[in-house]
């Protein structure tokens, strides 16, 4: 066990109270995730604990403490940013980020950044690249950062419209036994599309677009025959498509279009007797030029810190499992 004294500059008692929190819950959520004990009076602080704990706290109290001079520190911010200082079984040092330019994107709920060394090279490869894939589990903002990069490319014309896709696995892609019109039948499924494009657009903006056909909601089967010139097309829930759709929806990709596969390999809803087109697609292409491969892991997860652990859970019971 060791002691590192820490001094935040400047003295500001409106930043320290900003920093620490209220009754020093932030202070008490680097301690339990960091698993070191932290002593303060005033703007000095005594970190106490394992050396790579106490050198990991040190490292991420400072980099809040420059944050809270231009925002709110909330527990989701705090949670962020020990991502890259956490020691639980994951990382025992900070990670140095790329020295290249931070990729921003302007919406209607604020300025969206990547979280992280990880997210920030998907934003990167997205914007450099015709064809892209964003493969990791659930939380890790896949779907988000890519409905973000979409919306981006059509208000800045770089685009003409905005396609999202899903497979409607549940229901084979046969969906006319359902009720409803085609809305209503394809609607369950694309709902965390349209919960994306809503928070970063505003309801009454979405249903104009998607009334104009500038925002296209569709099930995977209908892009059969299509070429799409001039759009960004995002395809979700990737796992659940065969070998043959993901193909297809691959070779639909036309000229002045940009293309984002997003999925989660573990999380496979088709029959146990068909390959996942995702994980058979990842092998395929894997060496093929001009396309672009994000793969996020559980210290991505930007959900409540229990997503987090729940995922590192399954992981480590897959493997175990594998083993035996």
């Amino acid at each position: 066990m060791i002691s590192q004294e820490l001094f935040l500059l400047p003295a500001d008692n409106h930043r320290l109270s900003n920093f620490c929190g209220q009754l020093d819950s932030h202070l008490r959520q680097i301690e339990r995730r960091l698993q070191v004990e932290i002593a303060n009076r005033g703007n000095q602080f005594k970190v106490t604990g394992l050396e790579t704990s106490v050198q990991a706290a040190c490292a991420v109290m400072q980099k809040l403490f420059e944050n809270t001079a231009n925002e709110q520190l909330t527990a989701e911010l705090i949670h962020l940013a020990m991502q890259d200082a956490s020691i639980d079984g994951l990382l025992t040092e900070t990670v140095t980020p790329e020295p290249q330019q931070n990729i921003a994107i302007k919406t209607k709920c604020g300025l969206i950044k990547g979280r992280g060394v990880n997210q920030q090279d998907y934003l990167r490869k997205i914007v450099s690249h015709d064809i892209n894939f964003g493969v990791g589990p659930a939380g890790t903002g896949k779907t988000f950062l890519a409905v973000a990069c979409a919306i981006d490319a059509l208000q800045s014309e770089k685009v003409r419209k905005i396609i999202l896709v899903r497979p409607a696995v549940e229901a084979g892609e046969k969906l006319g036994f359902l009720p409803g019109d085609m809305a209503q039948k394809v609607d369950p499924y694309l709902r965390p599309l349209y919960d994306a494009l809503y928070d970063m657009l505003g309801i009454e903006r979405v249903e104009k677009m998607i009334d104009r056909g500038v925002i296209e909601v569709a099930p995977l089967a209908f892009m059969r025959g299509r070429t799409l010139n001039d759009a960004f097309i995002i395809l979700d829930e990737a796992q659940n498509t065969t070998i043959e759709q993901i193909k297809m929806f691959l070779t639909r990709v036309g000229f002045g279009s940009t293309a984002v596969v997003t999925g989660d390999i573990t999380q496979i809803d088709l029959p146990s007797e068909k390959m996942s087109g995702l994980r058979h697609v990842l092998d395929v292409l894997k060496d093929v030029e001009g396309i672009s491969f994000t793969f996020f892991s559980v210290r991505d997860v930007v959900r409540h810190p229990l997503v987090q652990r729940i995922v590192s859970a399954y992981e480590a019971y897959e493997k175990k499992t594998k083993a035996e």
